[in-house]
């Protein structure tokens, strides 16, 4: 096997692990969110909007990991 071929079989493997953390880190803070929102309501606004700061950060990680498999898929 060449670099190549391995290249072939990990850079989709590293993006579907990246997008499975992703999930988890996002299903995470938006139940966490929905949770402290039922319990007080009258904060929504300021939780709403730490839960979308983090979830742009955990997107761009994710975004990261597909635009480092697009410069390697290159490579091939």
């Amino acid at each position: 096997m060449d670099y190549k071929s391995l290249l072939a079989i990990s850079l989709p493997l590293g993006v579907a692990i990246a997008a499975f953390g992703s999930a988890l880190g996002l299903g995470k803070a938006v139940s966490s969110a929905m949770e402290a929102t039922g319990r007080q309501p009258e904060a929504s606004t300021k939780i709403l909007i730490a839960m979308a700061t983090g979830c742009a950060f955990i997107e761009a990680l994710t975004i990261y990991a597909l635009v480092f498999a697009f410069v390697l898929s290159g490579k091939i």
